[in-house]
């Protein structure tokens, strides 16, 4: 059941991992920038994400992940909605920053539960991991 909870918080939390990169074509032409300067929300987001998987992690250890969570969802809201109305380029490259922060609190859970998992039941983790390399162990045999 607990890994059945983080997966949706992982999969409605770490959406914004991969949101800007939808809307990339989007954003390049709507601030008229060119590919590099429109990939600098992405950018500042996977920063965030960097910094928020050590920041949040101290507070989960030292507060729990309610308070966590709470912040993460209101960092999303607030995230989201700010860079729906961005009027510029660094202005949505910061809000960006913050949607990575509050991410990376939805992530960590998420990978924990999942490790916790698989230690339970180290069988289909090890078939997962096999199947993984079954093509590359057959190519090298074969030697192509």
């Amino acid at each position: 059941m607990r890994l059945a909870i983080s997966l949706c918080i992982g999969l409605v939390g770490n959406v914004g991992m991969w949101s800007i990169i939808v809307i990339l074509p989007a954003v390049q032409a709507e601030f008229g920038a060119g590919r590099a300067d429109a990939a600098l929300p992405y950018t500042l987001t996977m920063v965030g994400f960097a910094l928020g998987n050590y920041v949040i992690g101290r507070a989960v250890d030292r507060w729990g992940i309610t308070i966590a969570m709470i912040g993460a969802a209101l960092g999303l809201g607030a995230g989201f909605a700010g860079a729906a109305m961005a009027p510029n380029l660094a202005t949505l490259s910061a809000l960006q920053f913050i949607i990575g922060i509050a991410t990376a609190t939805c992530f960590g859970p998420l990978i924990a539960d999942i490790s916790h998992w698989f230690l339970r039941r180290r069988g289909i983790g090890a078939l997962q991991w096999r199947s993984r390399l079954r093509p590359i162990t057959c190519r090298a045999r074969s030697g192509r």
